[in-house]
């Protein structure tokens, strides 16, 4: 584990990329029980972290990687069966699978594609890795309110695209939407209709589970209060 230098964000540590995987508490599903067959968790890394000033997704929060956190909490709905979507070079070391993007640099949309493209099982959550908030009970109510795609919806309309679950059969209105060009995930949702896909918005009770920790402020926010 190292610091941030001078130039970095201060108050934040995060592990070196040269640690072993056993020493980065790797094994957190090792206890869990047998993976659901019906269902997949798919922790979103590797976004630029422009706002953090470095890679949130390695960044140490209460003795582990951010990464890791937001996968126990998934493992938790899924029986363990959890996979990262990013660089295997850099992530792999967390001790989790590693899928890589099949369109590079274009966003979190191409990580669900790319979650949908590999995946044998049928309902898959889809949760970026920056959302450490996120709680079990919430997974749930998402895997149990069916249609293809199940979305919590804020009261005032915003909906929470990377906290999702979308059914494999996804993949192909996804994958279209990118080879079309577009980018931003609430798009491609406006698409799933003329695909036959169903969306179903499931009201979110606790906003504060979606807190991201986008800033090193919203960092030290979510960890100090």
């Amino acid at each position: 584990m190292k610091t941030f230098a001078n130039s970095d964000p201060p108050g934040i540590c995060f592990f070196a990329r040269d640690q072993p995987a056993a020493n980065s508490d790797a094994n957190i599903l090792d206890n869990l029980s047998q993976p659901n067959s019906d269902r997949a968790a798919w922790i979103l890394v590797g976004g630029r972290s422009s706002r953090m000033g470095a890679d949130k997704a390695r960044a140490e929060s209460d003795g582990r990687a951010l990464a890791l956190r937001v996968a126990d909490k998934a493992a938790a709905a899924v029986g363990g069966n959890v996979s990262m979507v990013g660089d295997p070079s850099l992530y792999a070391e967390l001790g989790l699978p590693v899928v890589a993007d099949r369109f590079p640099g274009q966003g979190p949309l191409a990580g669900i594609e790319a979650a949908l493209a590999v995946t044998t099982c049928d309902a898959n959550i889809i949760i970026a890795c920056d959302m450490p908030a996120v709680r079990e009970n919430l997974l749930e109510e998402l895997f149990a309110a069916g249609g293809d795609c199940a979305v919590p919806q804020h009261d005032d309309g915003r909906v929470e695209p990377l906290c999702a679950v979308y059914q494999r059969r996804c993949h192909s209105a996804i994958g279209a939407a990118l080879a079309a060009g577009t980018r931003k995930v609430t798009d491609a949702l406006r698409l799933f209709p003329l695909h036959g896909l169903a969306i179903r918005y499931v009201r979110v009770s606790d906003p504060a589970a979606f807190a991201n920790l986008n800033t090193p402020e919203d960092w030290r926010r979510y960890h100090h209060g």
